[in-house]
């Protein structure tokens, strides 16, 4: 005999009823149509049994009976056989109305399942079906500078990227179309996922795309992103696709290995931006030039063949290479930057150039009476005079600012009311690697008298951000410095240039451009750098030793204090600056801005004041 505990635990016909409904409602919108279409059907065929068992039906058969059931359920009309019994009739009602509540509830249904098929659409759920694409994972809300290098990069041909964030993808859409110029061959596609989360990012179609991009944001997401990347390629077997990131934080390093199997390029923006900002700092207008070498807009860098220059040395190619400048050249795989004007060239090598248009270079024949470089007496390096500067604000960035100042800068105020004692002990290090003397003033860069008492000091001051604050709230805070310096530099006549770092793009815009101000924008230099590793990752090492502490870098010489002012062909002014030790790339000056000179005949005349650009080991 059952007890009562038992008869309580046995479930009910209506909680088996809904565990039923529940399960097959779970195998989603198909599973409850089919549920549906059987439910009716069964119910069409009982009624009809029912007017055949208690002779309703009268003359009819039973086939055409259950047929008339059936049609009457499907077409929701009362009845569809309106000649027989009441009985018949009665019955046959009752299917009608069964039948209108199933084209009701499957009419639901349907629609529903529509619905949620173009919200999923909207929100970017579908797999991409592209090869040879590019993948760039994350968005940074008024950030463009990728996107915008990357269509420059399409030159007008064919290009596709994918841009996924967690977006609603109708939002991300609407936001890219009216700030960005999507030219006709340039196909751009936004997809919501979790960049972080493998299965997510599959729908990108990361494992048939040429190269993925991670956009600089916080460097844990960052990270994650990167490794997720590498799980699914690892998944998939694929090795053919390079990963490129910046990560801020020096102490995040991929190891050589992982990087090297996943094709990961990971640079350090801390210590890139870092350097730029220290030689931007008495260089004004180098900020600029920087921006101008890294995008797509006008000319960059390129590896071509030569045949048949083989046998010439590097010195005699700088002089006849017209419309590009050769930079270096590429020898088994290694690319030298700047290399000795003695160099022969020798079969199979490549020569680097910064050209608009790689197809454009040629070589001229030799100039009449003009000498190759290498058989000239090199010139001695030419000591610039000193200078101090003054930095208001501290980060994380400000040792290695100070180990990168140029070498004619022999003293530093370094002006900030956050200025610990570990950051002294810190700084003081570094400055003692390079002989420089600094000095700490723990006042307010925000008080009017101490930005005027420190801008009548020195003609180079450099404003830095705050990193330990909301980039928002940061740049709020130093372009408030910088319009009080700009306000006491035009009050009282003084001729000093600022250097300011900003985190965002869009702060930047806000504030303008001004007189011999140069800005250094985070992410918009970050968002250069991972465009041309994307879009030419064989000239990776060249980019890298640009922008690093070791080899050839970037740098304004002033063409007074190189005796170089006045009139003179590029071809000259190649020739001069080679036996100095230099690439001559172009010019800079303040109404101008920076300009690339590519043709050998091209008469160049330059002021007192005027910077040339050239590529060099200092």
């Amino acid at each position: 005999m059952k007890s009562k505990k038992d008869k309580q635990d046995k479930p009910s016909f209506k909680e088996r009823f809904d565990y039923w409904f529940d399960r097959h409602t779970s195998k989603g919108s198909l599973g409850l149509i089919r549920a549906l279409i059987i439910a009716s059907l069964v119910l069409a065929v009982l009624i009809a049994l029912l007017i055949i068992a208690f002779g309703f039906n009268d003359e009819g058969e039973t086939g055409s009976v259950i047929w008339n059931g059936i049609a009457t359920l499907i077409n929701a009309w009362m009845p569809y056989y309106d000649e027989g019994s009441l009985g018949y009739l009665i019955l046959m009602s009752v299917i009608a109305i069964a039948g209108l509540l199933f084209t009701s509830v499957l009419i639901g249904i349907i629609t529903s399942v529509i619905e949620e098929k173009i919200i999923e659409l909207k929100r970017g759920n579908s797999r991409v079906l592209e090869k040879g694409h590019t993948v760039v994972l994350g968005f940074v809300p008024g950030e463009y500078s990728l996107l915008s290098e990357l269509i420059l990069a399409a030159a007008g041909k064919p290009a596709c990227v994918v841009v996924a964030e967690d977006i609603e993808r109708e939002n991300l859409e609407d936001e890219l179309r009216e700030n960005l110029e999507i030219p006709k061959n340039f196909r751009l596609l936004c997809r919501t996922v979790d960049i972080t989360d493998p299965a997510s990012i599959e729908k990108c179609s990361v494992q048939t795309c040429r190269s993925v991009i991670v956009t600089p944001s916080d460097d844990l997401r960052t990270i994650k992103a990167v490794l997720a990347v590498s799980s699914l390629l690892k998944e998939k077997n694929v090795t053919g696709v390079r990963v490129n990131a910046i990560v801020s934080n020096s102490d995040y390093r991929f190891p050589p290995s992982m990087a090297e199997t996943h094709n990961i390029s990971a640079l350090q923006t801390n210590n890139i931006l870092a350097r730029m900002i220290a030689h931007s700092c008495t260089q004004a207008g180098l900020s600029e030039t920087f921006t101008e070498v890294f995008n797509f807009e006008g000319s960059e860098f390129y590896l071509i063949d030569l045949p048949g220059f083989d046998g010439r040395t590097f010195g005699e190619l700088a002089v006849r290479l017209n419309c590009a400048i050769p930079a270096g050249i590429c020898r088994n795989g290694k690319i030298t930057l700047n290399p000795e004007p003695e160099l022969v060239l020798q079969e199979g090598d490549r020569i680097l150039i910064f050209s608009d248009v790689s197809e454009d270079a040629r070589i001229e024949a030799a100039a009449p009476g003009e000498g190759d470089p290498t058989g000239a007496e090199k010139y001695e390096k030419f000591a610039e005079d000193n200078t101090e500067a003054v930095i208001f604000g501290i980060n994380d960035m400000l040792p290695t600012i100070i180990r990168e100042l140029p070498a004619n800068v022999s003293r530093v105020f370094v002006v900030s009311a956050l200025i610990s004692d570990d950051d002294e002990a810190l700084l003081r290090a570094a400055a003692a690697e390079r002989n420089l003397q600094v000095e700490f003033v723990k006042e307010d860069p925000s008080d009017e008298d101490v930005l005027l008492k420190y801008a009548r000091m020195t003609e180079h001051i450099l404003i830095l951000n705050d990193h330990g604050i909301d980039a928002d709230e940061a740049d709020l805070k130093t372009t408030f410095t910088l319009l009080n310096l700009r306000d006491v530099r035009e009050r009282y006549g003084l001729r000093f240039n600022i250097t300011i770092e900003m985190r965002k793009e869009l702060s930047q815009k806000i504030v303008g451009d001004g007189e011999k101000t140069d800005f250094l924008v985070d992410t918009s230099m970050s968002s250069l750098i991972l465009a041309q590793a994307a879009e030419n990752p064989e000239l990776i090492d060249v980019f890298r030793e640009i922008l690093s502490n070791t080899g050839n870098e970037l740098y304004l010489k002033r063409a007074g204090a190189m005796k170089l002012a006045g009139s003179r062909s590029v071809r000259e002014l190649r020739r001069e600056l080679l036996r100095r030790g230099y690439v001559y790339l172009g010019r800079s000056d303040p109404e101008n801005g920076s300009t690339f000179d590519k043709m050998l005949d091209e008469i160049v005349t330059l002021g007192e004041e005027d910077n040339l650009i050239v590529l060099g080991a200092e």
